[in-house]
């Protein structure tokens, strides 16, 4: 087995199951040292015991490398595969995971995500995406480093880079936009216009009053270059917890399904947003929707499992999803207003 392979995939096990990340990077170190070294370079360190010698290569990452330059499947990786649960095959969510064919929602760490634009690019490609969009944080989310005007720019010139090399696979230009307190985007208007994805979500004064907060996400979700509404209630279900905010959400819903900004059904099992009563209430205003990960990390691309099985026992039209459509049809959304001939007549 590769050796650098098999620590890529430990790291990508390791980021599904919300292991702490100190122990993704060691892993993902490790690969990046393995893959710098010059051809049998490391099977004769391997033979020699010096492994541990390269900065970057601990006790555990080493044994995995032996084990693989043996020939075996690692110790650790065979029991992480154990572990974790199968995905994207069977059970519930299954049957719509399998028509999805991108994410709007994903984080690299240019923001608050622990891996470079590439890696998760290509973790994208590598569980058959033919798209996602890369939506880092906007500037007032400083705590989360929300790129200025001027990163955000740069931003673009890498993305063209990168997509250069990719077809087919695409990665699509976006932000995830804060939602200021009067409902205004928290980006410059001409920015917004050059993105093909824009999600908008509250991440401040989340205890506003119910009328208040209505007001601000209508507002939002009702702007022009608005696509996506982010993790709805702001509520964490893990941990010690937050509690939703409230907000009035069929008048929220209403102006989503009249504006055509889609209802995000955010998988991250910390989140788990919009809850089941208000989801059940989005599909009833005729909303479109947008099943995302929020992904901080390449192995959390895998966890759109999570809102698809939520998406399927709340009745989510599979027509209005979003991220089952092409790349090509999500643009024509985004850009034109125009949605595929089978939702507008559903």
């Amino acid at each position: 087995m590769d050796a650098v392979a098999a620590l890529e995939r430990i790291a990508f096990l390791l980021e599904r199951s919300l292991a702490p990340g100190y122990r993704v990077r060691a892993f993902r170190t490790a690969a990046r040292v393995m893959d710098g070294l010059p051809p049998g370079e490391a099977a004769a360190r391997a033979a020699d015991g010096s492994l541990e010698s390269l900065k970057g290569i601990g006790p555990k990452t080493a044994q995995v490398v032996r084990e693989a330059l043996a020939g075996e499947v690692p110790g650790y990786l065979r029991k992480l595969e154990e572990e974790s649960e199968e995905t994207g095959r069977e059970g519930p969510g299954a049957a719509l995971r399998a028509l999805l064919r991108g994410d709007c929602h994903t984080h690299s760490d240019w923001s608050d995500g622990g891996s470079p634009i590439e890696e998760m690019g290509r973790a994208a490609a590598a569980l058959g995406h033919e798209w996602i969009v890369l939506t880092d944080h906007s500037p007032r989310l400083t705590v989360a480093r929300g790129l200025s005007p001027q990163r955000l720019r740069e931003q673009l010139d890498v993305v063209a880079g990168l997509n250069a090399g990719w077809a087919p696979f695409r990665l699509l230009t976006g932000i995830e936009c804060d939602i200021l307190d009067d409902g205004s985007l928290d980006q410059e208007p001409e920015l917004l216009e050059r993105l093909d994805v824009v999600v908008v979500s509250v991440h401040s004064k989340l205890r506003m009053d119910a009328r208040a907060m209505t007001r601000r996400m209508v507002a939002a979700v009702r702007d022009p270059h608005a696509d996506v509404l982010g993790h709805c209630t702001g509520r964490l279900v893990t941990g010690r917890g937050r509690p939703e905010s409230r907000f009035d959400a069929d008048e929220v819903f209403a102006a989503c399904a009249e504006s055509g900004t889609a209802v995000e059904i955010n998988s991250r099992p910390e989140r788990l947003d919009p809850p089941r009563r208000l989801l059940r209430r989005a599909v009833a205003a005729g909303t479109l929707f947008a099943i995302d990960t929020d992904a901080h990390a390449p192995g959390q691309l895998d966890w759109q499992i999570l809102g698809c099985a939520r998406a399927e026992e709340c009745g989510v039209p599979a027509e209005r999803v979003v991220t089952a459509w092409s790349a090509d049809e999500l643009l024509g959304w985004t850009r034109e207003g125009r949605v595929p001939a089978r939702v507008a007549g559903a």
